[in-house]
């Protein structure tokens, strides 16, 4: 059975993942996501590329028989891609921009299994809808550190977790990767998902 390698230094992506038995081996691609050519490519588009970008990254550093997993979100809002906000100031900005209304995010996926030569890739979108968050209840969790790193400055799966009201679509995409996108690329890849998840789930 092929190891399975998670193109991403997210937490999150390897907690999701370790919840459901499967447990990769982290080897983060480092692909610049700032790049000209990828500022004119849509939302959707973008995270796409990416993540095919990273797993074939990914997989001209491995040596063996392996499942590639490669990731990329970002979130939507009124037409424009909304990253990680990098700095407070820029996550005050669009944590107060965004209080009260909805965004979509996406989530790119590429599959690669080395050995078959097999690839699959795909998107997940889920609509995300924010409650109408105070200026205080906005600067104390930026103050925190969490919403700097992540896609749209916010977590389904952290402390931003009380100001999501509501979801349309799957939850797991919006912390990162979704599931049963992945286990659909698993069977497209020729697998039973129990092949891969046969490690007793870890939180």
């Amino acid at each position: 059975m092929p190891r399975i390698v998670l193109a991403s230094g997210s937490p999150s992506r390897k907690r999701l993942l370790n919840s459901v038995g499967i447990n990769p081996e982290i080897i983060v691609s480092n692909v610049d996501e700032e790049l000209p050519e990828y500022q004119k490519l849509s939302p959707a588009e973008l995270v796409v590329a990416l993540a095919i970008v990273k797993a074939h990254t990914v997989k001209s550093h491995v040596d063996f028989p392996a499942i590639i997993i490669g990731c990329d979100s970002t979130f939507e809002f009124n037409g424009q891609s909304l990253g990680k906000p990098g700095t407070a100031e820029n996550a005050i900005a669009r944590a107060k921009e965004l209080r009260g209304k909805s965004g979509i995010l996406h989530t790119g996926h590429c599959v690669i299994d080395t050995e078959k030569g097999i690839e699959f890739s795909d998107i997940a979108s889920t609509r995300v809808f924010f409650s109408d968050m105070t200026d205080r209840e906005i600067e104390d969790y930026v103050a925190t550190g969490e919403p700097l790193n992540v896609a749209g400055g916010f977590t389904l799966d952290g402390l931003s977790a009380p100001f999501i009201a509501r979801i349309e679509g799957e939850a797991s995409n919006v912390i990162g990767l979704s599931l049963p996108l992945l286990r659909k690329a698993i069977h497209h890849l020729g697998y039973d998902w129990f092949s891969l998840a046969k490690s007793e789930a870890t939180v």
